[in-house]
């Protein structure tokens, strides 16, 4: 078992673009042309070949591209008791146009069982050698906990749960659960993706909030508490943390806004290990609330956009991390782009050429950096 652990100073949030050859094996698959048989295989030669690519470029996580999944989020919440979905061709507005999501709801109380993604893990973990380490994604708990008190949801949702208590309680032991899973299978890397805390950011947020009737700083108080009660438990020897987005679907995002109205809970008080953050551009603000981040964390600047292919100025993203250790300290420091290059497999708008050329910048910059 690789004793390397996340994060690096160059690393990346987890999702690839999907080559051609899995596109269209899934499409072959879905129109009954080929078996599941010949689709997983497609699968694994594609995840394989992908975990070949991250090493060629000198990176010491590895994943699996989430080339099994769908949507970054939902796929994972299908894995549990309790949750139902079901493609309607409805989806969340996001800036520039609809994400197109599964409809994704309560049909029961949530419970954990043994998860596919543990079995997924699984396989990308025999690529593990001395110099890689497996990393595994997942949604946040309070992403799950978000998905079912959204407007649409919350009705379904008091079914089975009448107050939000009890809910956040029973994702809270499943993700302990689903934990535990993956340790025993290996797993000392796990990765929380969570979009919830770039969700309550900035002015609309605030307008959406109380055109609800919902307090936000309740809000916050929920997510924190739900992503805690997860952790409670947590081996000490795995490092599990959180990579905070505000969307990220086909080169377009949710919402926009800086950090300062949510520091005060994620970066100081959730207890993961590090925190890698969007601020790819104006949209995530300063670098000021850096300054409320626990000492104990680490924090991985997602200074370069996979929204783009547009390679960024190296000197300027070097002043911008020094700009930042004015609140965090350089050794606390790590760079990556700032989230996945497809979220969902819709991809975002570049090429596979231009994934990896931003990805030979973000080790270029950071070997300069912290040589």
């Amino acid at each position: 078992m690789s004793k390397l652990q996340t994060p690096f100073r160059y690393d990346f949030v987890g999702s690839f673009l999907r080559p051609q050859a899995l596109k269209d094996a899934k499409a072959a698959y879905r129109d009954g042309k080929i078996t599941k048989e010949e689709f997983d295989k497609v699968v694994n030669e594609e995840i394989t070949k992908v975990v070949a690519k991250q090493k060629e470029l000198g990176f010491h996580a590895i994943t699996d591209g989430e080339f099994r999944r769908t949507f970054w989020h939902l796929d994972f919440m299908w894995g549990l008791d309790g949750v139902a979905h079901e493609n309607t061709g409805n989806g969340v507005k996001f800036d520039a146009e609809l994400a197109v999501l599964d409809d994704t709801y309560l049909v029961g109380k949530i419970k954990a069982k043994a998860h596919p993604f543990v079995e997924y893990f699984k396989f990308l973990k025999q690529f593990e050698d001395e110099n890689t380490v497996a990393k595994y994604t997942i949604p946040a708990p309070a992403q799950t906990f978000q998905q079912m008190i959204v407007p649409d949801n919350i009705a379904n949702t008091r079914k089975f749960y009448p107050a939000n208590e009890e809910l956040i309680q029973d994702i809270g032991k499943a993700y302990q659960d689903v934990i535990k899973q993956f340790y025993d299978a290996g797993c000392r890397n796990l990765q929380l993706d969570d979009c919830t805390w770039g969700a309550i950011v900035g002015d609309a947020a605030k307008q959406r909030y109380k055109a609800l009737g919902i307090s936000l700083e309740d809000v916050k108080k929920e997510l924190l508490a739900v992503n805690n009660l997860a952790l409670e438990g947590k081996p000490e020897d795995m490092v599990i943390t959180s990579h905070i987005c505000r969307g990220n679907y086909h080169s377009t995002f949710f919402t926009s806004g800086p950090y300062d109205t949510v520091a005060d809970y994620v970066f100081a008080n959730e207890n993961v290990d590090a925190l890698f953050l969007e601020y790819d551009d104006e949209r995530s603000g300063g670098f000021a609330p850096l300054a409320k981040v626990s000492e104990n964390k680490k924090v991985v600047l997602g200074l370069i956009t996979t929204k783009s292919p547009v390679l960024e100025d190296k000197e300027k993203v070097i002043a911008r991390i020094h700009e930042a250790a004015k609140y965090v300290p350089l050794d606390r420091l790590c760079l990556s782009p700032q989230c996945g290059f497809a979220s969902c497999e819709i991809g975002n708008k570049l090429t596979e050429d231009e994934q990896w050329a931003k990805l030979k910048l973000v080790k270029e910059i950071a070997e300069e950096v912290w040589s």
